[in-house]
This record gives structure tokens, sequence and C-alpha cells, in this order.
């Protein structure tokens, strides 16, 4: 991807009033700051890279989220949370709805948007791939309720 920025004027001024300080600026968090010790699901593993904790001050939940081949989460929902997804590497089979009712796929390059409260579950139907994906969150305080087993049953 190439983007022209060839009649973009930017400017590089400090002497704005609405200017954050440099301190309160952009952020960049490497992968040695993810933090594991984040909410959890069975089957799967968060790595947080924005928690509330951070020095960013953000009001989203940021991170990264792995399942291996031929796993799967446990059933769970976020709360309160809204979840945008971009799909990493691999496929995962997303079932959801109040008896996992429904079902789709979602391929490396999808985006995906999980409401507040659904219950859902993700499978990774690959031999060899694990599945990662780039989760953001509506709120800084990672919500995850884990469900019982046969929540669907």
């Amino acid at each position: 991807m190439q983007i022209d920025l060839s009649g973009s004027s930017i400017s590089n001024s400090n002497t704005s009033e609405n200017e954050r300080p440099r301190s309160e600026g952009v952020r960049i968090v490497t992968p040695e700051e993810f933090d594991s010790s984040t909410a959890q699901t069975p089957g799967s593993k968060r790595l947080a890279a924005i928690p509330r904790r951070s020095s960013s001050n953000s009001q989203m939940w940021g991170g990264l989220f792995f399942v291996e081949p031929k796993s799967q989460t446990a059933i769970h929902h976020h709360g309160v949370q809204e979840t945008l997804v971009y799909v990493l590497e691999g496929q995962s089979l997303i079932r959801w709805g109040e008896r996992g009712e429904f079902e789709a796929i979602a391929n490396r390059g999808d985006f995906i948007c999980v409401p507040p409260f659904l219950p859902h579950q993700e499978t990774n139907p690959s031999d060899s791939v694990a599945f990662s994906w780039v989760v953001v969150r509506s709120t800084p305080e990672p919500i995850v309720v884990n469900l019982a087993g046969d929540y669907w049953d």
C-alpha cells in the first residue's frame, strides 16, 4: 500500500494552546512490554499491549489473542465491552448466540465486531497454524466472563 502525501502540508509548531505536552503524546509499546497477566479464557492466550495500568491513560484496551491449532476457547463474553478484532494470521470458526446457534469463519485480513454481553467461542480448525488477532475493546479494564462448559447444552 502506498499513500501519496506530496500535496500535504505538515506543521510541527509547538506553539498551539491545544497541544498536549510531549510526555502525553504517542506511546510505542514493544513486544517486550506485552502483559500476559491480563484476563484469560481457557484454550487461548491474551497479551495486553494497552492495559489500564499503562502510562498511556487510554480509555480502551488493546492486545493480541492466540489460539493454537485444533484448540478452542471456553464459551465467554466481555460484559459491557464492544470488541473489534483484526485477524493477523490463520482462520477461526466463531460460534455465538444464547445457544451457540450462529457461526461464521474469519480469515486473515478480516475484521470482526463483537457486541457487548454476546456469548461466543473461537475454534481453530487448522492442523498446523495458530490463529492470531489484534483486539481492541471499548473500555480500559479487561472484562472476560468465562461461562460454564455446558452453557449451550
